[in-house]
């Protein structure tokens, strides 16, 4: 189970790759959240305890999470993606699509005016 120094470190920011991180929010679900099943199931150890992390990244580098989560000695086994920026998938089942909202195109445009940190 990640402790309160592992979750300290992923809010600081870690290093990957010879790079930190930049800080990222970092949350120990109380609850396992409601998943469709995997395809290929995720290997199950009774003696090895399970937890699930809420990570909200300001940053994307390839296989961050992953490398993040190892990095602090937790390594991830299901990676499940609940929102990009300002859109949130919500109920939207996996491989289903739909289209923007008028106030969801607006709050990417937005986004995309903010200067980016450096």
């Amino acid at each position: 189970m990640p402790n309160a120094e592992a979750l300290d470190a992923l809010r600081r920011g870690v290093m990957v790759k010879g790079r930190r991180t930049a800080p990222a929010q970092a949350e120990l679900l109380a609850v396992e959240p409601q998943l469709p099943p995997r395809p290929v199931p995720i290997r199950y150890r009774e003696n090895v305890s399970t937890a699930w992390l809420r990570l909200v990244l300001t940053e994307g580098r390839k296989r961050q999470v992953r490398r993040m989560t190892a990095a602090v000695g937790h390594p991830t086994l299901r990676l499940v993606r609940v929102g990009i920026g300002p859109i949130e998938l919500g109920s939207l089942e996996p491989g289903a699509w739909r289209d923007l909202t008028p106030g969801e195109l607006q709050a990417l445009h937005n986004m995309l005016r903010r200067p980016t940190r450096q």
